[in-house]
């Protein structure tokens, strides 16, 4: 019977292709446990939580999340962008359930140049008290045969966090400073007048996080403070700071089967952008939020009620124009009604909306290949109405399907940058290829509609899948930029012989994107270039398949392998820059 199950899951592995191994993971997507109510996706790595909490959380404290639980679609991009991945949070392989240790050390090598080196350590200074430290480091040398000039990239992290475990609630702080050192090397439409052009950007980023998350809800819920310094090759500077404070009082008893809670959310957020070349943009965002609500329960259904109240102060210049002030007063509804019929049907709906800063920071996240001059502007979701279904089949199907509507103000797209110099000359500046982005905004409206779903078909294999759709329409901008109509993963994970093999599978599949593009061309009357700018320029789809694989030698000793983009597309997810084809990397792990 046994080998029955190996033989069905390797023939339900190869349905898919080849595929994955550690995508570029923002948000961790922690693995559902069938024995145990599922975990809410977590910002913080799972790295800076201990094991030996006997007592957390509290009950009141598990019925909120599993409140708020939301199966919602991971929007990463492939590792195989060549935007390389900071290997870091979870392996998509399944973590060895016995003996798990969580310090451990590894290293990779692979076909174009590739580097890994991942190290985790902590340990206890006192039995409530543990520290530790993460170091990330990846390189590669680039698409040497596609590009006469520079395309290799290194970035790196270095952390360190603490966790306290107190009477009456735990503290957590965590410490890194990364880099990323990469080149604009997707120049499409200009030809270099050399191969040892500077195309060099270096983004250096020093992030110090707390957080106190009080055991009971009473008063106190938690506080979090989130905050970074970060600058550039270029002289950009950018500070952040975010405070976010929630008092409650929580279990009111209203009937003998109705209860309620009482919350107030106190959020305040700056961002200070300062840009050192061309219009020298600098621009001052500071928000001040309240947001009180109440929700009563009735078993597991309940009605949520509130509202955001919103004060958003912000200034913007550059060295054309005058400074500009804006300071407004926003109100959000927020309601949200959840009727659970059963534990396989959960019905849901309501509207919220909100505040969203853009900055330098998170926008270089999603794409690393910006100028180094953006005008920074709030975006808006001045309403967002939504209903779906939700569900748990006997602990071993999970899933949660939405759809919704929502008005934007202020919508945020990357839109493709012209020369800015249109004279003739060979010592041109790195981003002077049309080979950057800008950061655009339109009013409009949005529709969506997203599916999540996770199976546990047998006792070692999880399989999820993910869909999101996204319909814009816009007041002003001709298209939609970067932004697909369909967006599908699919994954696997399954540990084999004896919890000794561990297999990874992931596949991303995403439909066309719209992209505006420039012909350049020399002007002989001038002496210069002229520019013919197409604005429906057509970015391929692609298929994205990763397979990975580690299997344990000892308790201690371990060797993985790991495939990306096994269909060796070089496809490009900003028009210019073409991501890395079929990869290949393997290596050793040694844990302790």
């Amino acid at each position: 019977m046994n080998k029955l199950k190996y033989i069905a899951v390797l023939a339900f592995l190869g349905t898919f292709g080849i595929s994955e191994v550690g995508a570029q993971i923002k948000e961790e997507q922690l693995i559902l446990n069938r024995k145990r109510e599922p975990e809410v996706k977590k910002i913080e790595k799972k790295k800076t939580s201990v094991v030996q909490e006997k007592n957390y959380p509290p009950d009141n404290k598990k019925k909120e999340d599993s409140i708020n639980l939301k199966y919602t679609i991971v929007d990463v991009p492939p590792v195989s962008d060549f935007k390389t991945t900071e290997i870091q949070g979870e392996d998509i392989s399944p973590k060895f359930s016995n003996d798990y240790q969580s310090n451990y050390f590894r290293l990779g090598y692979g076909n174009y140049g590739k580097f890994l080196a991942d190290a985790n350590v902590s340990g206890k200074l006192q039995e409530n008290v543990e520290v530790g430290a993460d170091v990330h480091y990846l390189s590669t040398s680039g698409l040497k045969k596609d590009y006469d000039w520079l395309s290799k990239q290194n970035q790196a992290k270095i952390g360190a966090f603490a966790n306290i475990y107190a009477e009456t609630g735990k503290f957590n702080i965590d410490a890194d400073y990364a880099f990323n050192n990469y080149n604009y090397y997707g120049i499409y439409a200009l030809t270099p007048p050399n191969s040892d052009i500077d195309l060099q950007q270096k983004v250096n980023k020093f992030s110090v996080n707390a957080a106190y998350d009080h055991y009971s809800n009473e008063i106190l819920n938690n506080v979090k403070v989130k905050s970074y310094f970060l600058s550039d090759h270029f002289g950009a500077k950018e500070n952040f700071a975010n405070l976010e404070v929630n008092l409650s009082k929580h279990d009111f008893v209203i009937q003998d089967d109705i209860t309620a809670n009482a919350d107030l959310g106190i959020n305040l957020e700056t961002v200070n952008s300062k840009f050192d070349i061309l219009s020298q943009n600098t621009n001052n965002q500071f928000s001040f939020t309240l947001s009180p609500k109440a929700t009563f329960y009735k078993g597991e259904s309940y009605l949520m009620i509130g509202s955001d109240f919103s004060l958003l102060s912000s200034k913007n210049s550059n060295n054309a124009t005058e400074e500009s002030k804006k300071n407004k007063l926003y109100w959000f509804p927020k309601a949200e009604v959840l009727i659970a019929a059963a534990d396989e049907f959960k019905f849901y709906g309501g509207i919220d909306g909100g505040l969203k800063l853009n900055t330098y920071g998170n926008l270089l996240e999603e794409n690393p290949f910006l100028i180094s001059d953006l005008v920074l502007t709030p975006t808006e979701t001045k309403y967002h109405f939504y209903f779906g279904m939700k569900g748990d089949v006997d602990q071993t199907f999970k899933y949660d399907f939405n759809a919704g509507f929502s008005k934007v103000n202020n919508a945020q797209f990357f839109y493709n940058n012209n020369l800015f110099d249109n004279n003739i000359s060979a010592d041109r500046r790195g981003y002077d290829y049309a080979n950057t982005f800008s950061s655009i905004y339109d009013n409009g409206t949005l529709m969506e509609v997203k599916g999540d779903l996770q199976a546990f078909p047998m006792e070692n294999l999880t399989v999820d899948a993910g869909l999101h759709f996204m319909k814009y329409k816009l007041d002003n901008l001709e298209e939609v930029y970067y932004k697909p109509l369909f967006q599908v993963n699919l994954g696997a994970k399954y540990t084999m012989l004896e919890k000794k093999l561990n297999l990874g599978f992931k596949a991303y599949f995403v439909t066309d994107r719209t992209s505006n593009a420039y012909d350049v061309s020399t002007d002989p009357l001038a002496f210069g270039y002229i520019s013919d700018e197409h604005k429906n320029e057509k970015v391929g789809g692609f298929a994205d398949l990763n397979l990975s694989a580690e299997y344990k030698i000892h308790k201690n000793f371990s060797i993985f392998a790991l495939g990306n983009n096994l269909l060796g597309a070089k496809y490009q997810n900003y028009l210019g820059y073409k991501v890395l084809g079929a990869q290949f990397l393997g290596g050793v792990k040694i844990s302790f």
